[in-house]
């Protein structure tokens, strides 16, 4: 398996056409997935005692397998947070996968490491944090949320020993992301929600301590607001929860892993105001900054409290201390111990195209965001369900029902035309189906969004 013969000459040459004729293709179709007994059906066994061949496998995958797919990159894929990787990030995270590079210490992976650092300097200073604050990448924005709660739980820990012996509680609002929850869950913390889908304000956080039992704020360590949330773009009062949580001497952590992309924009970036002040920050570059799957970050104001969180201890790591393996271990300051150097994609974008390039990308998505505004207003059977925030657009088609939202979706995703799904709303003690837009591609056009609109007549 691991000699060079003719065999693997050709696979690989076949492989590099097929990346070739992916990167350079205009006109990817959305795949739609099928039933697992269909693609077992088409495909049959591909896991067998004597192989099937490399030749056999890459078709089935090119003629079969691959089509039950939705490329992120499509620019009528405007579901969820899609993705819009740049073909240089692309390009790069082939070199990333066949370096072979471990990146969890600097002896085995300095080169990767401060290619990635670069990046994340970058990053940092798009967030106004003080000097010394510093992060690393991670797998995504769950991975990012745990790391940083996980820090900031073990610091409250370090303040008190009773603290030890109690289950912490953190507070943040209904319209955060469900990594929140699920990072909680398995940091074995309770999470308090401000029934709040709109902009978490300071006074309604403030409301909501003011409202804990003695026992529950001797509990409460950390808020986490959100800048950009998942469902509607909305950004959270950023400088009033960060100076509450600075006088009740809580850990203030920001999910950005959507929303942080807009720090770059001229037109947003005023609306996160107070981010500086952060203790901890999560952003996704695989979001808003045109990097591949997967990748994520964290970042410190302090990072050696995350230090003290996060370094793993063994007698096998111990040559990892020694003077001569000295440099920055990416390892210490997250929850993976293993890992891949998943910033090196960032590192030769943002190297290749320059950061102008990647605000004006920014720009486009939030102005498409604008447009498809202006277009839902001027149309008779849609209207807007608040006014667009970030790239996010909710709308609701007039007269429709949950289920009609789900029978369109499913409709045009079926034709190959389009990927758009529906989410919910909060208005007053009730949540509403509605559809929504967000915007990621910068290749998206104005054609692309009225089509859309226009198969909901």
């Amino acid at each position: 398996m691991h000699k060079i013969d003719m065999d693997l000459v050709e696979m690989t040459m076949d492989v590099m056409k097929y990346a070739i004729d992916r990167l350079s293709s205009t006109q990817n179709k959305i795949g739609k997935p099928l039933k697992e007994e269909e693609l077992k059906a088409l495909v049959g066994d591909t896991i067998t005692k004597d192989g099937i061949g490399g030749e056999k496998a890459f078709n089935l995958w090119k003629k079969h397998l691959t089509k039950s797919n939705v490329p992120i990159d499509h620019p009528r894929h405007l579901a969820f947070v899609p993705a819009s990787p740049t073909r240089a990030a692309v390009m790069f995270d082939l070199v990333t996968s066949a370096s072979s590079i471990h990146g969890a210490y600097w002896m085995e992976g300095a080169g990767g490491i401060f290619c990635e650092n670069e990046a994340m300097r970058w990053m940092v200073s798009l967030t106004g944090l003080p000097k010394g604050a510093f992060g690393v990448f991670t797998s995504g924005g769950t991975a990012a949320n745990l790391s940083a709660i996980v820090t900031a739980r073990e610091y409250w820990r370090s303040l008190n020993e009773q603290n030890k012996f109690e289950k912490g509680l953190i507070i943040t609002s209904i319209g955060a992301h469900s990594s929140v929850k699920a990072m909680a869950k398995v940091a074995d913390i309770d999470v308090l929600l401000v029934d709040t889908e709109d902009r978490l304000q300071a006074s309604a956080l403030k409301d909501k301590i003011r409202g804990l039992t003695p026992h529950q704020r001797e509990r409460l360590f950390a808020v986490v607001a959100t800048g950009g949330t998942t469902n509607a773009g909305i950004i959270d009062d950023l400088e009033g929860i960060a100076n509450l949580c600075e006088a009740e001497h809580l850990w203030f952590h920001v999910d950005a892993a959507y929303g942080g992309g807009a720090l770059l924009a001229d037109s947003v970036r005023h609306e996160f105001k107070g981010i500086e002040k952060a203790d901890s920050i999560t952003i996704d570059p695989h979001k808003w900054m045109f990097s591949p799957y997967d990748c994520g970050a964290v970042i410190y104001k302090n990072p050696e409290l995350a230090k003290q969180a996060h370094a793993q201890e063994g007698s096998y790591l111990e040559i990892f201390k020694d003077e001569g393996a000295h440099g920055f271990n990416p390892t210490d300051y997250q929850i993976q111990l293993t890992r891949r150097v998943r910033g090196l994609p960032l590192w030769f974008s943002l190297a290749t195209h320059g950061t102008d390039r990647y605000k004006e990308a920014i720009e486009r998505g939030i102005e498409l965001a604008q447009i498809a505004g202006r277009m839902i207003d001027e149309k008779p059977h849609v209207e807007l369900v608040r006014a667009p925030s970030l790239s996010c657009v909710l709308y609701r088609r007039k007269g429709w029902h949950a289920e009609d939202y789900r029978h369109w979706t499913y409709e045009n995703h079926e034709k190959g035309f389009a990927l758009v799904t529906p989410t919910k709303w909060k208005t007053g003690d009730t949540f509403e189906t509605v559809s929504r837009f967000c915007f990621i591609n910068p290749d998206t056009t104005e054609e692309d969004i009225e089509a859309i609109l226009d198969s909901m007549v």
